[in-house]
């Protein structure tokens, strides 16, 4: 394996948006591109993770979703874009960077757009992992009480500390009272994510605000080879949206972690890179 540091954020205009785009790795090796979830800029996907998935041989991209980190934002509340023109974001990067195919890795709200993708451009997919995600049928359970509980109401968004302190309840919420939760590392990114971010009040709510057209697509018709990774806490979609989500895709598998909740946490990662690395290869996680 070799060591493969970033090679600096870039900025790439697609169809009149900017997108923000970084990638880890050798270009020559099999594409992983991350797109996470609600609100989530690319930092999410940490840097150290990326570069663990990197030195696996994987060329990793992540990338700053509309209205997250510094891409093209809208006017708090009125997204000028819609669930399907999320999903050609993803692929409009993997054009930029002259990629065909690529293994779509989804987290959260984004297995949405992975299924988008997969469905209507299998082409353009090599594999697919689903993480923390749902196929969204009648009967799952409801996120948990406790999850709306430790909630806070929605900060001023002109006052950046209160809004560094409403992302970190709110993840430490989404955690599920997982023993992995470390708040210290979590402020730290939050910090970072809020000073660079274009317009926070446009990101704490556009995503939410946006049409969700294409998200009916069945995942029974998805042929990519598929990882479905859930954690055991996750308070937001409880443990059995990632049965159900394995059992509506042909062929699936799928990696519980245990401890996990809404979120990938660093003591796990020894668990998930080298189920991914193993997927992404071709193989099936044991």
């Amino acid at each position: 394996m070799t060591d493969h540091p970033s090679h600096g954020e870039r900025l790439v205009e697609i169809d009149d948006v900017g997108l923000c785009f970084e990638t880890f790795g050798n270009p020559a090796d099999p594409a992983i591109l991350l797109i996470d979830g609600a609100t989530a800029s690319m930092l999410w996907w940490e840097t150290e993770l990326c570069e663990r998935i990197a030195r696996g041989d994987r060329f990793v991209i992540r990338y700053d979703n509309r209205d997250t980190g510094r891409s093209t934002s809208y006017p708090p509340g009125r997204p000028g874009y819609t669930f399907t023109d999320l999903a050609g974001d993803a692929l409009g990067i993997l054009d930029a960077l002259h990629i065909e195919r690529a293994h779509v890795v989804c987290r959260s709200m984004s297995g949405g757009l992975g299924l988008i993708i997969g469905v209507d451009h299998p082409d353009r997919v090599e594999s697919l992992t689903f993480v923390s995600t749902s196929t969204g049928a009648d009967g799952l359970p409801p996120p948990s009480d406790e999850l709306a509980d430790g909630i806070p109401a929605a900060p001023d968004p002109t006052d950046s500390g209160a809004v560094v302190d409403f992302v970190v309840a709110s993840a430490k919420a989404c955690s599920g009272g997982s023993p992995y939760f470390d708040e210290t590392a979590m402020r730290a990114l939050v910090e970072r994510d809020v000073a660079r971010t274009r317009d926070i009040a446009a990101t704490l709510v556009n995503h939410y605000a946006m049409s969700f057209d294409g998200s009916s697509r069945d995942a029974a018709a998805l042929k990519a080879p598929t990882l479905v990774v859930h954690g055991d806490h996750d308070p937001v979609f409880p443990l059995p949206h990632g049965h159900a989500l394995r059992d509506a895709i042909p062929g699936a598998t799928l990696l519980i972690l245990e401890g996990a909740g809404h979120d990938l946490p660093k003591p796990l990662w020894d668990v998930f890179v080298p189920a991914l690395l193993q997927h992404t290869g071709g193989g099936r996680p044991r």
